[in-house]
């Protein structure tokens, strides 16, 4: 029973695209990958290709000529005859057969002999997420992302040094002062310590306090040297009072499909391995596992 051919041979076209464009052979050869290709043969007769490429090395032309079967049954000797027969005229090109489900021993055997590639290009299934031996391979990862937002800081009042203020602004002015700005802009030094650090990073280093984990808090941080800038002040402190706000955080699942980015897998059965295409352009190459 026949699928839609023309939709077998473009998937088929595709998966080997991204093989030859793994290839270091791409790296010099811009390589066109043609469908429906007609070749003439030596007795005058036009033959057609479902799938052909070509690629100069040292001077010598590579021809490869892919015949698609989109079959729900394995492939029979005469279709293998009825490739030997078109290509028996055109000299120089390597037949490769891709189908679904595989091929009956007699084709096998006659591919084999006339040195046809025989290979098995399909979608992914449960076989390809297992090891030649059996041991599975990861396809999803289950990722619980817990996610804490950095504090809400709901007032900020900086304690001035009161003899600093007296003697070098010459007024006189309580413990506490009232600034403004961007959390990006203030900033805060403590040179006891050689910190400086601004109020929005400030915000992402303020913790839960008294065995709470989220809710209302409110920090008293004292130092002997220490200044509070913005873009038009610099004022001494002997530290500040800040009340803030930790949200309860919360938990977000992920799910990584590594079967989503399986494009298709192309088995190669005269060498027994096989080839999964991903859709980055990553090719991974195993083993056949044997049928069980």
């Amino acid at each position: 029973m026949r699928n839609d051919g023309k939709a077998y041979e473009e998937f088929v076209g595709l998966l080997h695209r991204a093989l030859l464009n793994a290839e270091a052979i791409t790296e010099q050869k811009n390589i066109e990958i043609q469908r429906n290709k007609k070749i003439v043969d030596s007795c005058g007769v036009e033959r057609e290709f479902d799938i052909y490429w070509e690629y100069e090395l040292a001077g010598i032309t590579y021809k490869t000529v892919v015949e698609c079967k989109d079959y729900n049954s394995s492939i029979s000797l005469e279709k293998i005859d009825a490739l030997i027969g078109k290509i028996r005229d055109i000299p120089d090109l390597k037949p490769v057969f891709a189908t679904k489900k595989g091929y009956q021993s007699g084709a096998r055997s006659k591919a084999e002999y006339n040195k046809i590639d025989l290979l098995v290009v399909r979608e992914q299934n449960d076989s390809d997420w297992l090891d030649a031996d059996g041991t599975p391979l990861i396809r999803e990862i289950h990722i619980n992302m817990t996610i804490q937002m950095p504090a809400h800081i709901t007032d900020f009042q900086p304690l001035l040094d009161v003899d600093w203020a007296k003697k070098s602004l010459g007024v006189s002015l309580s413990s506490k002062i009232t600034i403004s700005g961007l959390n990006n802009e203030i900033l805060i030094e403590n040179e006891d310590k050689g910190e400086k650090y601004s109020l929005r990073k400030l915000a992402g280093r303020l913790a839960p306090l008294g065995g709470k984990e989220y809710g209302d808090f409110k920090k008293e941080e004292r130092f002997n040297l220490g200044w509070i800038s913005g873009p038009d002040f610099r004022y001494k402190i002997k530290g500040y009072n800040v009340s803030y706000t930790l949200s309860q955080p919360y938990t977000e699942p992920m799910i990584i499909d590594f079967s989503k980015e399986l494009v298709g897998v192309i088995e190669y059965l005269q060498k027994g391995t096989k080839k999964s295409i991903f859709r980055n352009g990553i090719i991974k190459e195993n083993l056949i596992p044997p049928k069980r």
